[in-house]
C-alpha cells in the first residue's frame, strides 16, 4: 500500500472489534509518532497510551459521551509541551498543537496499512481528560484517537460519503498568489 492508497481510503471508524493489537503491531504505531517532524526537530509531545477499559470509559464520557471511542482497545492521547516548543512559527506563533496534529496524523495513516482504524477526536473536556490521566498544568491536550480494529460493520475499505463530498482542487488551491 502507497501512503497516496492510505489517504485516500482512510476513514473515521466509530465502531471496533474488542480485538486486541498485538504488541509488535502497537509498538510500529508508536513509532510513527516517534518519527514524526516537529518544528526545529524539538518533539514537545507526550503521547499517552490509555488501554485500562475502565479509564478507556471515563476518557470516552469526558469527550462528549461519545463512548464508541471506549470500544478501541487503546486510546492515544496527543499532548503537547507548549513551553518546549518552537515559538516564533509565522513570526508568533508556537508549534506545539502543530506538531502534535502532524504526528498523530502519521498515525492516523499508518495504521491503515496494519488494518486498523482511527478516529480523530477533537471533542473532549480538556481539563476532566487530563485530571483523569494525570496531566501536569502547562500540558495541553491536543488530540484523542481510539486505535483498533473496526467492527464488521465498519470496512475501512467501504466507500466514504464525505471523501465524495470535498470541495474541488478549483475551490482550496492558487497557484502563485492567494486567488479566487
Amino acid at each position: 500500500m502507497t501512503v497516496f492508497d492510505a489517504i485516500s481510503i482512510r476513514r473515521s471508524i466509530r465502531s471496533y472489534s474488542p480485538r486486541e493489537i498485538p504488541e509488535e503491531i502497537l509498538r510500529k504505531m508508536l513509532l510513527t509518532l516517534r518519527y514524526a517532524p516537529s518544528a526545529c526537530n524539538l518533539q514537545p509531545w507526550r503521547f499517552i497510551v490509555v488501554r485500562n477499559p475502565e479509564i478507556r470509559r471515563r476518557v470516552a464520557e469526558a469527550s462528549n459521551g461519545q463512548m464508541f471511542i471506549a470500544e478501541a482497545p487503546v486510546i492515544i492521547v496527543g499532548c503537547a509541551f507548549p513551553a518546549e516548543a518552537y515559538r516564533r512559527m509565522g513570526g508568533y506563533g508556537n508549534s506545539a498543537e502543530i506538531d502534535v496534529t502532524i504526528a498523530v496524523d502519521h498515525l492516523t495513516l499508518a495504521a491503515i496499512e496494519e488494518g486498523l482504524g482511527t478516529c480523530w477526536i477533537g471533542a473532549f473536556r480538556e481539563e476532566r481528560v487530563k485530571e483523569l490521566l494525570g496531566i501536569p498544568r502547562g500540558v495541553k491536550v491536543v488530540a484523542l484517537t481510539p486505535l483498533g480494529y473496526p467492527s464488521d460493520s465498519q470496512k475501512l475499505a467501504s466507500p466514504d460519503p464525505k471523501k465524495e463530498s470535498r470541495k474541488s482542487l478549483e475551490e482550496i488551491v492558487s497557484y502563485d498568489s492567494f486567488g479566487r
